[in-house]
């Protein structure tokens, strides 16, 4: 294995499918109340309980992986003659990816020889957790670190990212409406279409009345923007019928070769909030300023 292939768990990935890939998951630390926690493995996640207690009121914060746990994550490969290819969160709503860069920077700098790529996913969930695997099947081919750097930088500008939630006071809490827009929107059963922008940050572009619809407005961009349907992934946040439904909409527009359908983990689930369904897939040039 001639690199490392590491992301956080803010990838969303399963753990089964990453162990397969040899693909290593840093997780990301979050706190319910004053308890430390940590989701290493959406899969084990128990998505119900944690977003039912999140529509009760439950308090969650998050913080950044620091610069000392990426280098833990990421020395032994250096030191047994392996480089490294980073994927990381978002820069636009996290530091974490800063961090990773400083960690990287000094081991080159104590490891002379090696080699160490951080790609900026521009996103989050399996947004980020896609450029990973791609990372990943491409080292396992055979490809080089250069190669995969190129290829997976054009994975991320190309990756469409698109959701939509059914609380827009979660996201009113975190700064992405007004309050006032929130209470409207929850009055007229509006519910936003948000997307990651291609800075990495998260936009809202459009609303649509009622959740239904909103889905099915989800599975209308796959329809038209979609352009590689090799993998495709969807993951949701304690609505998993809704979840399975959309899986439906895109099979019958043209079915991924492989759909990865996930529990969305729980630290960028903390801001989006219960109910929110988000879509991932590769599209043509420039799709992310569609």
């Amino acid at each position: 294995m001639s690199y490392a292939v590491i992301t956080d768990s803010t990838g969303n990935l399963p753990a089964a499918l990453a162990r397969k890939l040899k693909i290593d998951i840093i997780p990301f630390p979050y706190f319910v109340g004053t308890e430390p926690a940590a989701c290493p493995d959406p899969d084990n996640f128990d998505d119900e309980g944690y977003y039912a207690s999140l529509r009760k009121g439950m308090r969650v914060t998050t913080s950044q992986i620091n610069p000392t746990t990426y280098r833990e994550a990421m020395e032994p490969h250096f030191a047994a003659g392996r480089d490294v290819f980073f994927v990381g969160l978002s820069s636009g709503i996290s530091g974490s990816y800063a961090s990773a860069c400083t960690a990287a920077a000094e081991l080159c700098g104590e490891y002379p020889g090696r080699r160490a790529v951080c790609i900026d996913s521009r996103g989050a969930g399996l947004g980020q957790g896609m450029l990973a695997l791609r990372a990943a099947m491409l080292r396992n081919a055979g490809e080089d670190l250069s190669a995969a750097e190129a290829e997976v930088s054009r994975m991320r500008d190309r990756m469409y990212q698109v959701f939509t939630v059914d609380d827009l006071g979660h996201l009113a809490r975190t700064g992405r409406l007004s309050n006032m827009g929130a209470r409207l929107g929850t009055m007229l059963h509006i519910k936003p279409i948000l997307k990651g922008s291609s800075e990495g940050k998260i936009v809202a572009f459009e609303k649509i009345r009622g959740r239904r619809e909103a889905i099915r407005r989800l599975a209308e961009k796959y329809a038209t923007l979609m352009r590689e349907h090799l993998l495709v992934g969807i993951s949701y946040a304690g609505c998993r019928e809704e979840a399975e439904w959309l899986a439906e909409l895109l099979r019958k527009e043209k079915a991924p070769e492989e759909l990865l359908l996930v529990r969305h983990e729980p630290v960028t689930g903390s801001h989006l909030g219960p109910g929110a369904l988000a879509l991932f897939f590769v599209g043509g040039d420039g799709v992310r300023e569609l």
